[in-house]
């Protein structure tokens, strides 16, 4: 299967504070890859550099090569805000726009002009809340506020807006950490549909979350890589010693 990015030697600061070392790793297309490990190792820190997002912190300063389709994402020239078209973020709380349904995921289609006509418009509307798996639940009320929706539908409505502007990849940063158990499993659900399309990349404090949705794992410990593998074998029997002991819950 073809690498869909690959990253080489990465090393991330803040300021003088060095967060990731050294990381190197290669993520196929269309899998799911979690990130693990305790809080503050780097996961999230991590995620964020495969769009560009920690540009947004003035002292961030990157080292190394994120490789995305065999282009350098921090190439002198890059266009980033084409880089996050591409590369689509849902965020660990739900953050919806203080607009109707229907425009919360209308959006970015707007904005990037990607749709013809305002049938086109509603059609890529139908299709992104379709594949967030919200359509049948909302299509009654698409013109209602975002903000009356429960919590889980709100994250998928993130997630149909993500979608929306026709992403490659999807960044998720522990986007069920603050759901129930039920609208958890449907967002799980929702993911292991979505890789048929997309490639997705997800970090999570929860070992049975990674191990029921990913293809591979990766163990962050201290701003390090201490192991990425298929998701099975980390699991049933990991490399490193360190990683044995963090899943089954010797420390973290």
């Amino acid at each position: 299967m073809e690498n869909k990015i690959r990253v080489s030697n990465l090393n991330f600061f803040y300021g003088k504070a060095q967060a990731l070392y050294d990381i190197s790793l290669e993520v196929p297309e269309r899998e799911v890859i979690a990130f693990i490990g305790p809080s503050g190792c780097g996961k999230s820190t991590f995620l964020r550099t495969l769009n560009r997002m920690n540009d947004t912190i003035p002292i961030a300063r990157v080292a190394g090569d994120v490789i995305i389709d065999g282009e350098n994402i921090y190439a002198p020239g890059t266009d980033v805000v084409a880089l996050r078209r591409k590369v689509g973020m849902v965020f660990q709380k739900s953050n919806p726009f203080p607009k109707s349904i229907f425009e919360n995921v209308a959006y970015g289609i707007r904005i990037n002009g990607i749709h013809t006509s305002k049938t086109d418009l509603n059609e890529r509307v139908e299709k992104a809340l379709h594949d967030a798996a919200l359509w049948n639940e909302v299509k009654d009320r698409l013109n209602t506020s975002a903000f009356g929706l429960s919590g889980g539908q709100q994250q998928r409505l993130c997630i149909a807006r993500a979608l929306a502007v026709q992403p490659e990849v999807i960044l998720m940063d522990e986007p069920a950490s603050a759901l129930d158990p039920i609208a958890t499993q449907k967002i799980e659900e929702l993911v292991v549909e979505l890789k048929r399309d997309y490639t997705i990349v997800i970090v999570t404090h929860n070992m049975h979350q990674a191990s029921r949705v990913s293809d591979r794992t990766a163990f962050f410990m201290l701003g390090k890589l201490i192991e990425y593998n298929k998701t099975e074998k980390m699991f049933q029997n990991p490399d490193d010693r360190m990683t044995e002991d963090y899943i089954t819950g010797r420390f973290g």
